[in-house]
């Protein structure tokens, strides 16, 4: 695909967000920021055994953290809460479809650091250390 595709992706869910909003019978939730750029994201899970069942995201920020968010609300739902806790830096810069570069990776990753905070704070588990490819 051309690099334009991949922007008119980003764009459409910046603009229009898969997943946003609240959900009412989470039972895992976190929230985090950027402090870089001032990017916030809260997300709410419903997570049922192993599997996360529903997903939502709000939030405020640039067009990179929106769009990754609701990019990885859209992969995770449905899915095993061990294949999630698996998925790394490269993963969220293949769903992007191009490297937002070093000034940017910070707010393509945001979305996917509390989508694993909530998993643990859900699991009771502590979240590990970031390493460059959480």
């Amino acid at each position: 695909m051309s690099a334009a595709v991949y922007k008119e992706t980003i764009l459409d869910h910046y603009r229009h967000p898969r997943n946003y909003g609240e959900l009412p019978d989470a039972n895992a939730r976190a929230r985090e920021s950027n402090v870089i750029c001032g990017d916030t994201i809260e997300m709410e899970l419903r997570v049922d055994a192993d599997m996360l069942e529903d997903v939502k995201f709000r939030g405020q920020g640039c067009a990179i953290s929106m769009a990754s968010a609701s990019m990885l609300t859209e992969l995770s739902k449905g899915k095993a809460i061990s294949e999630i806790l698996k998925l790394k830096k490269k993963d969220m810069i293949g769903l992007l479809g191009t490297d937002p570069g070093p000034a940017r990776t910070e707010c393509a990753l945001l979305g996917l650091k509390v989508l694993k905070m909530a998993i643990h704070s859900h699991l009771g588990t502590k979240m590990p250390q970031e390493s460059e490819e959480t």
